[in-house]
């Protein structure tokens, strides 16, 4: 399947953008810049990869990931990425990663039943998912575990920290998210 002129440009913007600010991330350096810029690149790349998910190829490369990784993987490439997404957008009362929360009444403030309530009521208490990432040009393993909402239907705060870890849990998902995208690239 070729993408038209449209899909084209979209994606060549999107990509070019989630490339810039990948490299970015993965450089040491900008773990030290104050953690209001981290938060809003953080905040646009996890955008641009959940606008990304609605390119019909990489929902099948999603739907492959179901059916030959190992349980839960595609709800974290595709649910949790976007969940993430859906918070910092929806909710943009928070300057950075670790002060962001939710709870019941605020995230059905106005309707109930919508992606994060849920993306929250499915995964309230559920097993945490743990996770070693080798990189290469680091020579080193990243050992994290991403976790999932308790408390939810008890109308507790949920925050953002506690699911995921910024710097490692962020250095994750963008390899993560990275290794979807690149499926769709020829060269």
């Amino acid at each position: 399947m070729r993408p038209n002129k449209a899909e084209k440009n979209f994606l060549n913007l999107s990509y070019n953008k989630f490339y810039d600010i990948f490299d970015e991330i993965l450089d040491e350096s900008f773990w030290n810049k104050k953690d209001t810029y981290r938060f809003n690149k953080i905040k646009q790349i996890f955008s641009i990869y959940a606008e990304l998910l609605n390119y019909k190829p990489i929902t099948w490369v999603i739907e492959h990931i179901k059916k030959k990784r190992p349980p839960v993987e595609a709800e974290i490439g595709s649910e949790f990425f976007k969940f993430i997404r859906n918070v910092v957008t929806h909710f943009p009362y928070f300057d950075t990663w670790n002060n962001v929360w939710i709870d019941k009444n605020i995230v059905n403030w106005n309707k109930r039943g919508l992606t994060v309530d849920k993306f929250l009521t499915k995964y309230d208490n559920h097993q945490d998912v743990k996770y070693r990432v080798w990189f290469g040009e680091k020579k080193e393993m990243m050992y994290l575990s991403i976790k999932f909402p308790k408390g939810y239907s008890k109308k507790k705060k949920v925050y953002l920290k506690d699911l995921l870890d910024e710097k490692k849990g962020v250095m994750f998902s963008i390899v993560f998210m990275r290794k979807v995208l690149d499926t769709q690239v020829e060269k």
